[in-house]
C-alpha cells in the first residue's frame, strides 16, 4: 500500500456512506477501528464477507472497534445489496440493518489514495475494482496493521477479531503474542528484557524454554489480568462518561478449575 506505512496517521477525509457523510477521524474519535474495502457489491464472496461481519459487530463493539467497509460501488447499489446480505444472514443475525456503514467509493479517490486498487479484477469497463484490503485503526488514528487480500480469497474476520485481541493487549505492554494465540493464552516476553525487569514486571512468573543453542529468548508469562480489568473498566467509564473508578477498588479476581473470575463493582 504505497505511502501508508505502519505507525503513519492514517488520512483523514470526507466520504459519503449508507449512514449519511462522515469525516472519518470525527466518525472515529477515540475508538479503534477496522476499515475493509470488498470488490464489488452483489458478488457471493463479498456478500458472505459482510455477513460475518455483521454477526461479529458485537464482539467488536465489546472491544471498542468501530467498523466501516468501501467499495467503489454507489450508494443506491450498497443500499440495494444490504437487503440480500440480511437475507443471507436470516438465520444467524436478526437486524434490520448492517450495523456498520460502507463508504461509496465510486469516483476511486479513495481506493487510489489508499492503495486499495487491485490491477487483476476489472469492472466490465475495464476499470480496476478495490481489492480485500483491511486496516486497523488505533485510537491515535495511526495505522496498527494491513491486510491485502486477492478478489478470491475471502477474509477470516474471526482472525481479524484475534488480531484486535492481540494489538490491544500489547499496547503499552512490554509482551508479544506468539503464533495462534487466543486471549488467555500465555504471551511472550521480548528477547530486549532482562531476566531481573522481567521479574519484576511478571509477577505469575516466566517460563523459559530450553533451546539447543542455549539462548534463553523464548520465553512465557500468563496473559496480564490487569487487561481484562482494565478493558471492562474502560466500558464502564465511557457509558457513564466516569473517569474516576479506581481500579484496585472495583475488581476482584479469582481462579477456579484452570478458570479466571473477575468480579467488578461499579457502584464505587
Amino acid at each position: 500500500m504505497p505511502g501508508l506505512l505502519l505507525g503513519d496517521v492514517f488520512p483523514d477525509f470526507e466520504a459519503e456512506t449508507t449512514t449519511g457523510k462522515i469525516k472519518l477521524h470525527e466518525f472515529l474519535g477515540d475508538s479503534w477501528a477496522v476499515l475493509f474495502s470488498h470488490p464489488r457489491d452483489y458478488t457471493p464472496v463479498c456478500t458472505t464477507e459482510l455477513g460475518r461481519a455483521a454477526r461479529l459487530h458485537s464482539e467488536f463493539s465489546k472491544r471498542g472497534v468501530k467498523m466501516i467497509a468501501l467499495s467503489v460501488d454507489c450508494l443506491e447499489d450498497h443500499h440495494g445489496w444490504t437487503t440480500d446480505i440480511l437475507a443471507y444472514n436470516c438465520e444467524e443475525f436478526d437486524g434490520c440493518s448492517l450495523p456498520f456503514p460502507i463508504i461509496a467509493d465510486s469516483q476511486r479517490e479513495l481506493a487510489v489514495a489508499l492503495g486499495m486498487l487491485d490491477p487483476d479484477e476489472k469492472d466490465k469497463d475495464g476499470m480496476p475494482v478495490t481489492a480485500r484490503c483491511v486496516f486497523i485503526i488505533g485510537p491515535d488514528k495511526r495505522l496498527k496493521l494491513s491486510l491485502l487480500y486477492p478478489a478470491t480469497t475471502g477474509r477470516n474476520f474471526d482472525e481479524i477479531l484475534r488480531v484486535v485481541d492481540s494489538l490491544q493487549l500489547t499496547a503499552g505492554r512490554k509482551v508479544a503474542t506468539p503464533a495462534d494465540w487466543r486471549p488467555g493464552d500465555c504471551v511472550m516476553v521480548p528477547p530486549s528484557m532482562s531476566e531481573e525487569e522481567a521479574a519484576s514486571l511478571f509477577p505469575d512468573g516466566v517460563y523459559t524454554k530450553d533451546l539447543p543453542s542455549g539462548k534463553k529468548y523464548l520465553r512465557y508469562t500468563p496473559q496480564p489480568e490487569e487487561h481484562l480489568v482494565l478493558s471492562l473498566i474502560e466500558a464502564e467509564n465511557k457509558k457513564n462518561n466516569n473517569t474516576n473508578l479506581m481500579h484496585s477498588d472495583v475488581y476482584s479476581i479469582f481462579h477456579c478449575n484452570e478458570n479466571t473470575y473477575i468480579t467488578v463493582n461499579f457502584s464505587h
